[in-house]
Protein backbone atom coordinates (compact mmCIF):
# COMPACT_ATOMS: atom_id res chain seq x y z
CA UNK A 1 0.00 0.00 0.00
CA UNK A 2 2.51 2.59 -1.19
CA UNK A 3 2.72 5.25 -3.88
CA UNK A 4 -0.90 5.07 -5.05
CA UNK A 5 -1.70 6.64 -8.40
CA UNK A 6 -5.03 8.37 -8.98
CA UNK A 7 -6.21 9.51 -12.40
CA UNK A 8 -8.54 12.45 -12.03
CA UNK A 9 -11.03 11.19 -14.60
CA UNK A 10 -11.18 7.73 -12.99
CA UNK A 11 -11.28 8.70 -9.30
CA UNK A 12 -14.19 9.71 -7.09
CA UNK A 13 -14.35 10.94 -3.51
CA UNK A 14 -17.13 9.37 -1.45
CA UNK A 15 -17.98 11.92 1.24
CA UNK A 16 -20.15 9.95 3.65
CA UNK A 17 -22.66 11.55 6.04
CA UNK A 18 -21.12 15.01 6.59
CA UNK A 19 -24.10 16.10 8.68
CA UNK A 20 -24.20 18.55 11.59
CA UNK A 21 -25.43 15.76 13.87
CA UNK A 22 -22.05 14.07 13.39
CA UNK A 23 -19.62 16.93 12.87
CA UNK A 24 -20.89 20.02 14.68
CA UNK A 25 -20.92 20.96 18.34
CA UNK A 26 -24.54 20.51 19.40
CA UNK A 27 -25.14 17.63 17.01
CA UNK A 28 -26.92 14.58 18.40
CA UNK A 29 -23.97 12.24 17.77
CA UNK A 30 -21.14 14.75 18.07
CA UNK A 31 -20.51 14.01 21.79
CA UNK A 32 -20.00 10.35 20.91
CA UNK A 33 -17.37 11.02 18.23
CA UNK A 34 -15.81 14.14 19.73
CA UNK A 35 -12.84 12.54 21.53
CA UNK A 36 -11.74 10.43 18.57
CA UNK A 37 -12.49 13.23 16.12
CA UNK A 38 -10.35 15.67 18.06
CA UNK A 39 -7.53 13.16 18.43
CA UNK A 40 -7.27 12.51 14.69
CA UNK A 41 -8.08 16.14 13.78
CA UNK A 42 -11.05 14.96 11.78
CA UNK A 43 -12.44 18.30 10.63
CA UNK A 44 -9.04 19.62 9.55
CA UNK A 45 -8.32 16.42 7.68
CA UNK A 46 -11.71 16.32 6.00
CA UNK A 47 -11.21 19.92 4.87
CA UNK A 48 -7.74 19.08 3.54
CA UNK A 49 -8.95 15.93 1.77
CA UNK A 50 -11.88 17.64 0.09
CA UNK A 51 -9.75 20.63 -0.90
CA UNK A 52 -7.07 18.38 -2.43
CA UNK A 53 -9.69 16.40 -4.34
CA UNK A 54 -11.28 19.54 -5.73
CA UNK A 55 -7.87 20.96 -6.71
CA UNK A 56 -7.16 17.73 -8.61
CA UNK A 57 -10.52 18.01 -10.43
CA UNK A 58 -11.71 14.75 -8.95
CA UNK A 59 -15.48 14.20 -8.80
CA UNK A 60 -17.09 14.50 -5.36
CA UNK A 61 -19.98 12.19 -4.51
CA UNK A 62 -22.04 12.93 -1.40
CA UNK A 63 -23.17 9.66 0.17
CA UNK A 64 -25.82 10.63 2.74
CA UNK A 65 -27.67 8.59 5.33
CA UNK A 66 -31.45 8.64 5.35
CA UNK A 67 -32.76 11.82 6.95
CA UNK A 68 -35.17 10.63 9.59
CA UNK A 69 -38.83 11.48 9.03
CA UNK A 70 -41.87 10.70 11.19
CA UNK A 71 -42.99 7.14 10.63
CA UNK A 72 -39.58 5.82 9.57
CA UNK A 73 -39.11 2.20 10.74
CA UNK A 74 -42.42 2.18 12.65
CA UNK A 75 -43.93 -0.65 10.62
CA UNK A 76 -40.70 -2.40 9.57
CA UNK A 77 -40.42 -6.12 10.14
CA UNK A 78 -36.87 -6.05 11.47
CA UNK A 79 -35.10 -2.67 11.67
CA UNK A 80 -31.49 -3.11 12.75
CA UNK A 81 -30.14 -1.79 16.09
CA UNK A 82 -28.80 1.40 14.53
CA UNK A 83 -32.12 2.10 12.85
CA UNK A 84 -33.85 1.62 16.20
CA UNK A 85 -31.54 4.27 17.65
CA UNK A 86 -32.24 6.60 14.73
CA UNK A 87 -35.93 6.06 15.36
CA UNK A 88 -35.43 7.00 19.02
CA UNK A 89 -33.02 9.92 18.57
CA UNK A 90 -34.41 11.25 15.27
CA UNK A 91 -30.86 11.39 13.95
CA UNK A 92 -30.29 13.57 10.85
CA UNK A 93 -33.96 14.58 10.98
CA UNK A 94 -35.18 16.11 7.74
CA UNK A 95 -35.80 19.85 7.99
CA UNK A 96 -33.66 20.27 11.11
CA UNK A 97 -30.19 21.73 11.66
CA UNK A 98 -28.83 18.30 12.60
CA UNK A 99 -29.87 16.92 9.22
CA UNK A 100 -28.14 19.71 7.30
CA UNK A 101 -24.63 19.54 5.87
CA UNK A 102 -21.81 20.77 8.06
CA UNK A 103 -21.12 24.34 6.83
CA UNK A 104 -17.62 23.41 5.65
CA UNK A 105 -18.94 20.57 3.49
CA UNK A 106 -21.87 22.04 1.61
CA UNK A 107 -22.13 20.60 -1.92
CA UNK A 108 -20.72 22.74 -4.71
CA UNK A 109 -21.74 23.02 -8.32
CA UNK A 110 -20.87 19.79 -10.09
CA UNK A 111 -20.94 17.62 -6.98
CA UNK A 112 -23.22 14.60 -7.16
CA UNK A 113 -25.59 13.82 -4.29
CA UNK A 114 -26.40 10.13 -4.12
CA UNK A 115 -29.74 8.75 -2.95
CA UNK A 116 -29.89 8.32 0.81
CA UNK A 117 -28.90 4.96 2.25
CA UNK A 118 -31.14 3.35 4.86
CA UNK A 119 -28.54 1.14 6.48
CA UNK A 120 -24.75 1.39 6.43
CA UNK A 121 -23.70 0.80 2.83
CA UNK A 122 -23.86 3.77 0.50
CA UNK A 123 -24.43 1.29 -2.34
CA UNK A 124 -27.36 -0.74 -1.03
CA UNK A 125 -30.69 0.50 -2.41
CA UNK A 126 -29.12 3.65 -3.89
CA UNK A 127 -27.84 4.86 -7.27
CA UNK A 128 -24.18 5.13 -6.19
CA UNK A 129 -22.87 2.30 -8.36
CA UNK A 130 -24.83 3.60 -11.35
CA UNK A 131 -23.50 7.14 -10.92
CA UNK A 132 -19.92 5.97 -10.49
CA UNK A 133 -20.11 3.86 -13.62
CA UNK A 134 -21.74 6.66 -15.64
CA UNK A 135 -18.84 8.91 -14.70
CA UNK A 136 -16.19 6.34 -15.54
CA UNK A 137 -15.00 5.96 -11.96
CA UNK A 138 -12.79 2.99 -11.11
CA UNK A 139 -11.07 4.26 -7.93
CA UNK A 140 -12.97 5.50 -4.87
CA UNK A 141 -11.66 7.33 -1.81
CA UNK A 142 -13.91 7.02 1.24
CA UNK A 143 -13.99 9.69 3.96
CA UNK A 144 -16.56 10.77 6.54
CA UNK A 145 -18.47 8.92 9.25
CA UNK A 146 -18.39 6.40 10.84
CA UNK A 147 -15.17 4.45 10.28
CA UNK A 148 -16.49 1.05 11.41
CA UNK A 149 -20.03 1.31 10.03
CA UNK A 150 -20.91 3.37 6.95
CA UNK A 151 -17.34 3.89 5.76
CA UNK A 152 -16.44 0.23 6.17
CA UNK A 153 -19.69 -1.08 4.71
CA UNK A 154 -19.58 1.28 1.73
CA UNK A 155 -15.92 0.55 1.06
CA UNK A 156 -16.40 -3.22 1.34
CA UNK A 157 -19.31 -3.05 -1.09
CA UNK A 158 -17.17 -0.99 -3.47
CA UNK A 159 -14.47 -3.65 -3.41
CA UNK A 160 -17.04 -6.37 -4.10
CA UNK A 161 -18.24 -4.41 -7.13
CA UNK A 162 -14.71 -4.18 -8.51
CA UNK A 163 -13.64 -0.68 -7.49
CA UNK A 164 -10.17 0.20 -6.23
CA UNK A 165 -10.74 1.34 -2.63
CA UNK A 166 -8.80 3.86 -0.55
CA UNK A 167 -9.48 4.47 3.13
CA UNK A 168 -8.16 7.61 4.84
CA UNK A 169 -7.56 6.69 8.46
CA UNK A 170 -7.61 10.21 9.92
CA UNK A 171 -10.41 11.62 7.75
CA UNK A 172 -12.95 9.55 9.63
CA UNK A 173 -13.89 8.87 13.25
CA UNK A 174 -15.78 6.41 15.41
CA UNK A 175 -17.31 6.21 18.86
CA UNK A 176 -14.16 4.70 20.39
CA UNK A 177 -10.47 4.07 19.77
CA UNK A 178 -11.23 0.35 19.68
CA UNK A 179 -13.66 0.85 16.81
CA UNK A 180 -11.09 2.90 14.91
CA UNK A 181 -8.48 0.20 15.48
CA UNK A 182 -10.84 -2.46 14.17
CA UNK A 183 -11.72 -0.39 11.11
CA UNK A 184 -8.17 0.41 10.03
CA UNK A 185 -5.92 -2.29 11.49
CA UNK A 186 -8.10 -5.40 11.59
CA UNK A 187 -10.83 -5.08 8.97
CA UNK A 188 -9.58 -2.48 6.50
CA UNK A 189 -6.53 -4.46 5.35
CA UNK A 190 -8.81 -7.33 4.28
CA UNK A 191 -10.57 -5.30 1.58
CA UNK A 192 -8.97 -1.89 1.00
CA UNK A 193 -6.31 -1.45 -1.67
CA UNK A 194 -4.84 1.58 0.13
CA UNK A 195 -5.08 2.84 3.69
CA UNK A 196 -3.56 6.31 3.84
CA UNK A 197 -3.25 9.29 6.13
CA UNK A 198 -4.60 12.60 4.92
CA UNK A 199 -1.05 13.85 4.37
CA UNK A 200 -0.31 10.84 2.18
CA UNK A 201 -3.52 11.35 0.21
CA UNK A 202 -2.82 15.03 -0.31
CA UNK A 203 0.69 14.21 -1.54
CA UNK A 204 -0.66 11.62 -3.99
CA UNK A 205 -3.31 14.02 -5.28
CA UNK A 206 -0.77 16.82 -5.67
CA UNK A 207 0.78 14.72 -8.43
CA UNK A 208 -2.61 14.59 -10.15
CA UNK A 209 -2.96 18.37 -9.84
CA UNK A 210 0.51 18.95 -11.30
CA UNK A 211 -0.18 16.63 -14.21
CA UNK A 212 -3.46 18.38 -14.89
CA UNK A 213 -1.71 21.75 -14.97
CA UNK A 214 1.05 20.54 -17.27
Amino acid sequence: MTNPVYRAERTGLLLVDPYNDFLSDGGKLFPMVKDVANEVRLLDNLRASVAAVRKANIQVFYVPHRQWQPGDYDDWDHPNPTQRLVQKRHTFAKGTWGGEWHPDFVPQDGDIIIQEHWGQSGFANTNLDFQLKQHGITHVIAVGLLANTCIESTARFAMELGYHVTLVRDATAAFSKEMMHAAHHLNGPTFAHEILTTAELVAALAVVSQEGAA
